[in-house]
């Protein structure tokens, strides 16, 4: 009877344990979450946590870019628009390349989701790239998927298959977890709004979980990484008034400071980095965050603040790296005037312990910044050189090393060394817009030096030609005498090193009588098999690596001590046209002599080169390096020497444009002189009115005197319609209107001064107003009276020069002259040229003149382009 009870209760429990399955949501959700976490999820998890220890090893800093980033496990940023060095910046893109993502399926229709699902839950995502193609189980399709796509679609496949759902509310509490990876795996492939997808379902469906702030900081991530900045600081604004968890408190600072300085919020980026370093307590963030907010305070000019927090940075790294770094940052931001003495020997300390011994050579740049500072610049320059004989560790360093150097000489107006230097420097620099700025410069230098040697050369050579023959005796004699000295010093050197040679590298047999014995001892080791220099890849990869670390250097002993010094002189003196082979006849001062040329044709030539020469090389002080006190300077040497009339007029002219807004009182000479001595030029004209670079609306007063000055134009009174126009223009400088009152008056100069007088204003106005319908209609009327005009051939002082078959100057039409005075009339004088008046064209070209190898040209649009004239006195025809 037992058994039978027992087999009963047995069937029992089977036939219960078969019973219809569940629905999804009826589960267990203890059952649930366990599945979840330990079936699915700790794949996804575990696939990610991978892939940030994976970044985290293979992170290297780029302490040359604008700012580092915190967390090394996210691509560090590009840091400026003109990029960084070639491998870095590709290394960087292949991290944050973007998958371009295809539509998702219809609400309601797409495969994979679990059943009941609502249509902001994420299925599965088919991407374009035949890579990224995912399975609708959540699998890979592809054997390459990356390890963030495992991670991703791991996810996927937690969430459709133990999402369990309940009145619209999921109430498997894992998948927030899986939801978080998700959007995590999306924003760190920059699928951020794919990531926004992902948490849009979790703000709906799990509204009431702990972890909202977590989604809510990854929301903030994701918008910015959109660079919807608004949006991202809104929400993590939001989240600081919010009581969050204190895990949650210092991801919130870290993407919020890093955030604001995405944004340029430079300020508000120190305080939150402020806030950052106080609260995460781990030693390496905390290094990172001080050397970060080192770097934005920096960028403050707030050296002091900066230091501070570099010394913090030096003081929690646990990175070797970092600390050198760090200690470079600390002499950079020194203020000059606190304890050189303290901080050199500090430096000097550290770099003589341990395996810092082997960036020696970044301690001493680091050094010869604080000296700069300190305004040792002799000490700089020299612990500068002592930073190219260390080993080097970073050719970074090393660049910027020659680039300090190659600063001095340039200080010093040597272009030939200052050039050297930076050649040498984009060598060795590996950042790549440094080298990009220092290559622009460079090659500005190099023009400026091809200027400026010319101009020393032929004014070496104008002054000897000068001299009396007794004069120039005397002169050679004493250079003759200087040059025994040096050759006798030169000579003594060469002999001492020949006797040393050997002993300096510990060859003793160098000068040995056995040195060269067949019969001394044979080297019985292993020798290298083949001639080096027979293997032509050997030798192109043991030349690139020799340039890359020592740069170019000349073939002469002591060449890596030496530098580059006697190529720089070998520069010099071919730029100055010395030649440094020595002559035989170099003893002899009638050597000297018959090398000065004599003619008068060959001498007025050198001055016009020096003269053209000096032109450029003031206006080239103006654009590469916005000297203007130098420019000015340098133009008005120019000027006082008294060059032909067409350099004459642009060097004024180049005076007065770079001077008349900011400093007049530099342009007043230059003005004074085009208006006494040129009065009747384009540059006078444009001295009498320089054009305005912003206007107003137009006044009814200025619309009045307008319609006045053309009532007395029409009635043939064009010295009172020309008055009238002339106190309008003091009056109202800036008014819309001001074009077409030039151009008014220039229509009443045709009428009383003549055709040529008019063409000047005409271009003035083209010139300024170029954009305006008074410009256009300049440039008309200029091709139209300039075919039909005949010059008569004056200077452009106004002294006429006559010429035999001269023609008569053909006047102005009278019907011409009403019929574009009508034209203009025509317009209502109610409105504006235009909307918002444009601001007028460039008065000259100054980058189309870099005068290095011809004599200038004006360009067509400039003044100078059309010679001024002297008016003659003719009776204005009268209208009809």
């Amino acid at each position: 009877m037992k058994k039978n009870i027992l087999f009963l209760l047995a069937a029992c429990i089977v036939l219960s344990c078969g019973s219809k399955p569940k629905r999804p949501d009826q589960r267990s959700k203890f059952m649930k979450g366990f599945s979840t976490y330990y079936n699915t999820l700790f794949n996804a998890k575990d696939a990610l946590n991978s892939e940030f220890t994976s970044r985290d090893k293979a992170h290297k800093d780029n302490f040359y870019a604008p700012y580092i980033p915190i967390l090394t496990y996210e691509d560090q940023p590009l840091g400026s628009d003109l990029g960084q060095s070639s491998a870095f910046a590709e290394n960087t893109m292949k991290m944050a390349e973007v998958n371009n993502p295809s539509g998702r399926n219809a609400p309601g229709s797409a495969p994979g989701r679990p059943p009941g699902a609502p249509p902001g839950m994420p299925g599965n995502n088919n991407g374009n790239n035949q890579n990224n193609q995912l399975e609708q189980n959540g699998q890979p399709e592809n054997k390459g998927a990356s390890v963030l796509e495992i991670a991703e679609a791991k996810a996927l496949k937690a969430i459709n298959k133990y999402s369990v759902i309940k009145n619209g509310e999921e109430k498997n509490k894992k998948i927030f977890d899986a939801y978080i990876i998700l959007a995590q795996s999306r924003i760190y492939r920059n699928k951020s709004s794919e990531a926004l997808d992902a948490l849009n379902y979790v703000f709906t469906h799990m509204k009431d979980d702990k972890r909202i702030p977590l989604a809510k900081i990854y929301r903030g991530v994701a918008y910015d990484q959109m660079k919807d900045y608004h949006r991202a600081h809104e929400i993590f604004s939001l989240l600081k008034g919010e009581d969050i968890g204190k895990n949650d408190k210092k991801l919130l600072s870290i993407y919020y400071s890093e955030s604001l300085l995405d944004a340029g919020k430079k300020e508000e980026a120190a305080k939150e980095l402020d806030n950052a370093f106080e609260l995460n307590t781990n030693r390496k963030l905390k290094s990172r965050i001080a050397f970060l907010r080192g770097q934005v305070l920096e960028g403050l000019n707030q050296n002091e603040k900066a230091r501070e927090s570099f010394m913090a940075a030096y003081k929690y790294a646990n990175d070797f790296e970092f600390e050198v770094k760090s200690q470079i940052e600390i002499a950079k931001t020194f203020n000059g005037k606190g304890d050189y003495e303290g901080a050199r020997k500090y430096l000097e300390d550290i770099s003589k312990k341990g395996t810092y011994g082997s960036r020696k050579n970044e301690f001493y740049y680091a050094l010869g910044l604080m000296a700069n500072k300190a305004g040792k610049k002799k000490e700089a320059q020299d612990l500068f050189k002592k930073s190219l004989k260390e080993k080097v560790s970073d050719l970074q360093v090393r660049g910027l090393a020659y680039y300090e150097i190659g600063k001095d000489y340039l200080d010093k107006n040597d272009y030939i060394g200052a050039g050297s230097y930076y050649d040498s420097a984009l060598v060795a620099m590996t950042y790549e817009p440094s080298k990009i700025l220092l290559q622009e410069q460079s090659i500005n230098i190099k023009k400026i030096s091809k200027n400026y040697y010319l101009i020393k050369k032929n004014d070496s050579i104008l002054s000897l030609a000068k001299m009396s023959e007794a004069q120039k005796t005397d002169f050679f004699t004493k250079h003759i005498a200087k040059l025994k000295i040096k050759e006798e010093k030169e000579e003594i050197e060469r002999r001492r090193a020949e006797r040393a040679k050997g002993f300096d590298t510990g060859d003793y047999s160098a000068n040995s009588i056995f040195a060269n014995n067949s019969n001394s001892f044979e080297n019985f080791g292993t020798s290298p098999k083949g001639f080096y220099f027979s293997n032509t890849g050997t030798v192109s990869k043991g030349s690139s690596t020799f340039k890359q670390v020592w740069g170019d250097r000349a073939l002469v002993d002591n060449w890596r001590y030496s530098k580059k010094m006697s190529s720089i002189d070998d520069m010099k003196n071919e730029a100055l046209g010395v030649t440094s082979a020595p002559n035989p006849r170099r003893f002899e001062p009638s050597f000297y002599i018959e090398q000065i040329p004599t003619d008068l044709g060959k001498l007025d030539q050198l001055k016009k080169d020096r003269d053209t020469a000096s032109l450029g090389l003031g206006i080239m002080y103006q654009n590469y390096f916005t000297n203007t006190p130098l420019a000015t300077k340098t133009l008005y040497d120019l000027v006082d020497v008294k060059p032909e009339e067409k350099v004459m007029l642009q060097a004024l002219y180049e005076i007065f444009a770079m001077n008349y807004e900011k400093t007049p009182q530099s342009s007043e000479r230059a003005k004074q002189i085009l208006l006494k001595d040129y009065p009747y030029t384009s540059y006078a004209e444009f001295a009498r009115n320089p054009k305005n670079n912003s206007f107003v609306k137009s006044s009814e007063d200025v619309q009045n005197e307008y319609k006045k000055a053309y009532a007395l134009f029409e009635s043939e009174k064009f010295a009172e319609s020309k008055e009238i126009l002339d106190q309008a223009l003091v009056k109202y400088p800036k008014d819309a209107l001001v074009p077409k009152l030039y151009l008014l008056n220039a229509f009443n100069s045709g009428k009383s001064s003549g055709k040529e007088v008019m063409i000047l204003q005409l271009e003035q106005i083209a010139l300024n107003y170029a954009k305006t319908p008074e410009g256009i209609k300049a440039k008309e009327m200029l091709n139209y009276l300039k075919s039909e005009l005949s010059f008569q051939e004056t200077d452009n002082k106004g002294n006429t020069l006559q010429k035999p078959g001269s023609k008569p100057l053909q006047q102005p039409t009278s019907q011409n002259m009403d019929n574009n005075a009508g034209q203009m009339n025509n317009q209502n004088v109610n409105v504006p040229p235009s909307t918002q008046p444009a601001a007028p064209a460039q008065a000259a070209n100054s980058n189309a003149m870099l005068l290095d190898d011809s004599n200038p040209a004006p360009p067509p649009t400039q003044p100078g382009s059309t010679p001024g004239q002297k008016p003659k006195k003719t009776t204005p025809a009268k209208t009809k």
